[in-house]
């Protein structure tokens, strides 16, 4: 069985007889290679897998260095089961040719001809635009996919090239608009379909950046993680958008060794995670600002470094769907394992403890309250929330008091959330 692999394209003309479909993955690296944003990626590659082979539409890494161009074939040729093609994005500078080759190419499938472009720097190249003429002036092309980074002006955005680079394009493909079905772009952390010049326009970048708002009518909220793709069906050249889960990647999961390891390294980030705040607190107290910075800093990477351990045991529902799944475990830690802790701590004449589990289980018939009210995230209205340092009590602007109801903690020393 042959290896799937990255391809390195050395010739402008590729001839794939025996592919059918292409799945399109969008900037899965631009923001960095890290473990949270790589499952995303893992996925994406997962779903393209049912495609004959994956385009990658630019930003494969944050900076063209060596570093990073060896850290995403690696990981691409580990998880992927087609071959992957990739064209330039404007992250993709420095080394990309060493790795992938060249940045204007055709790929000729069985019935259609996909045409990668590269625009990059905002122009495009005038190697790219005699390619492109050169494979639609062929018999025997008659639909053909134009490829490139960053968008061409539309209706949505204005984060594109300029007017005059699209009329450059659109001169070159003049002659043989009629064959052009699609033209396809990345760049935007987003998705919108659009049409320009009488010509389809998909803009994905949904393949492992985090989705942002572009615009008021293009939401993050509205868009999901996701791949295009693009097939054949009755001869005609036809797409279908394909969004990712949140749960997208769970094959190492699976491995029990590697589960046990991943949960037992979480909760010592965690716990090096707490014991680097509270001394950061120690300090603070002490007037010594800069050791507090130190170790809020540390805090805060260990909190990074179990996030992404935990990115890969994550099996999150949907996030719409997720809030109230939160709950029995709130539920249960207020009316059951914390009483019971409590009783037995108090039996053994342990104040400290008992006082702990009872002022936290107060909290948490609080957090369970919010929770419920908050799974009807479109009508959830509570703008201001408090939080008592002292004991960890959580109050709603409407019942927030001057001390705290649990330990007596003063008002002024409240967190506040808004």
């Amino acid at each position: 069985m042959n290896k799937k692999r990255m391809i390195k394209v050395t010739e402008p003309v590729i001839s794939l007889p025996n592919v059918h479909s292409i799945g399109v993955i969008g900037d899965p690296g631009c923001e960095g290679l890290g473990t949270y944003n790589m499952k995303v990626y893992a996925g994406a590659l997962e779903e393209t897998a049912k495609d004959d082979i994956t385009l990658i539409a630019g930003d494969l890494v944050p900076a063209g260095t060596k570093h990073y161009y060896n850290t995403i074939r690696e990981i691409t040729e580990s998880l992927t089961e087609n071959d992957v093609y990739s064209l330039r994005g404007n992250h993709d500078t420095g080394d990309y040719a060493d790795y992938f080759g060249r940045k204007n190419y055709a790929l000729l499938a069985e019935n259609f001809a996909l045409i990668v472009l590269d625009n990059a720097a905002r122009t495009f190249e005038e190697e790219g635009l005699s390619l492109m003429a050169e494979v639609l002036s062929k018999e025997d092309v008659d639909q053909a996919i134009l490829a490139f980074h960053i968008p061409v002006p539309n209706n949505f955005i204005s984060n594109c090239v300029s007017q005059e680079e699209f009329d450059r394009l659109r001169q070159a493909y003049e002659p043989w608009r009629d064959k052009v079905k699609y033209l396809l772009c990345g760049h935007v952390h987003s998705r919108f379909e659009d049409e320009v010049d009488g010509i389809a326009l998909i803009c994905t970048g949904g393949g492992g950046a985090m989705i942002e708002d572009v615009s008021k009518d293009i939401r993050a909220c509205d868009v999901e993680h996701h791949v295009v793709h693009f097939y054949e069906e009755n001869g005609q050249l036809k797409y279908q958008i394909a969004n990712l889960s949140e749960d997208c990647y769970g094959r190492e999961r699976e491995d029990g060794v590697l589960r046990q390891k991943l949960e037992e390294t979480v909760q010592g980030e965690l716990m090096a995670h707490f014991k680097y705040l509270m001394f950061a607190d120690r300090a603070r107290r002490r007037g010594m600002d800069r050791i507090a910075n130190l170790f809020q800093a540390l805090a805060a990477s260990e909190y990074y470094h179990a996030r992404n351990f935990y990115s890969v045991l994550d099996r999150p529902a949907p996030f719409r769907e997720s809030v109230e799944t939160y709950v029995p475990g709130e539920e249960f830690e207020y009316q059951h394992l914390y009483k019971m802790v409590a009783k037995y701590a108090e039996e053994h004449e342990s104040p400290l403890t008992e006082q702990a589990y009872t002022g936290a289980a107060a909290a948490e018939k609080e957090h369970a309250a919010l929770l419920k009210k908050a799974s009807h995230i479109e009508e959830f209205d509570e703008r201001i929330l408090y939080v008592c340092p002292i004991c960890g009590y959580v109050m709603t602007g409407t019942t927030v008091m001057e001390r705290c109801p649990v330990c007596g903690g003063p008002k002024k020393q409240y967190e506040i959330y808004e």
